[in-house]
């Protein structure tokens, strides 16, 4: 890894950081020695940029420090091209315009010839598009994972039968032919899949499960062997 690339990598490891980080930890996450942590930290220091710590006890970034404008290699562009192609094949709505927004300053923040990377159209999402659900808003649905918020569902199985449920959502899955809201179903006591398609009325209630939603993601993705579930429902 270059030098001026890994300085970067410091700073946003830095950054991320919930507490001190020692230089032996970025150091193995960067593929170099300690020895390297050392004088890159003090090369950044000798720039204004405001870390403090010192060997043995790790390393912090002071709050407020604001990094120059996003710079991406040609292969992360392709990445961000080919994310927001496939973004297309979604019946999320909300999501498909947000992709477009994406798109537009990102061409707008990089290099020339980056931008015209971007611009070449030679990378393609094919396949089957989603449509987007009738009675569900993805967006609110999305809004309720964030901020950990009870979803009221009228929901029709596969064999036609009307329920109505109480869900704590933690997940989407976006399929070809759906999409999928996973949560804790409270009539069920359990992890359960709701086909957007089959949901025939969504709303949220006046009611939250804060601090539960890693806690049961983890239940779920416990219950995985090799891949995420196929788009069924209960």
């Amino acid at each position: 890894m270059r030098k001026a690339s890994r300085l970067f990598e410091i700073i946003q490891m830095l950054r991320l950081a919930r507490q001190p980080l020692t230089a032996a930890a970025m150091a193995e996450a960067l593929e170099v020695t300690v020895r390297s942590i050392y004088r890159d930290i003090a090369a950044l220091q000798a720039m204004r940029v405001p870390i403090e710590g010192g060997r043995g006890i790790g390393y912090i970034m002071r709050p407020g420090f604001d990094l120059p404008p996003l710079m991406f290699s040609i292969e992360e562009v392709e990445a961000i091209v080919l994310s927001l192609a496939l973004l297309e094949r979604t019946g999320d709505e909300e999501l498909k315009q947000a992709a477009k927004r994406v798109n537009q300053k990102i061409a707008g923040a990089v290099p020339t010839p980056l931008r015209q990377a971007m611009n070449r159209r030679a990378l393609y999402a094919w396949g089957s598009a989603a449509e987007a659900p009738v009675s569900v808003d993805l967006g609110t649905i999305r809004r309720a994972i964030r901020d950990e918020q009870k979803l009221s569902l009228d929901y029709r199985d596969e064999l036609g039968r009307a329920t109505e449920r109480t869900v704590r959502p933690i997940a989407l899955i976006y399929y070809s032919q759906t999409t999928n809201i996973v949560g804790w179903c409270e009539l069920r006591s359990a992890i359960r899949n709701f086909r957007s398609d089959r949901v025939e009325h969504c709303e949220t209630v006046d009611a939250y499960f804060k601090g539960e939603g890693d806690q049961l993601r983890g239940l779920w993705t416990a219950g995985w062997t090799e891949r995420p579930p196929a788009a069924s429902s209960f």
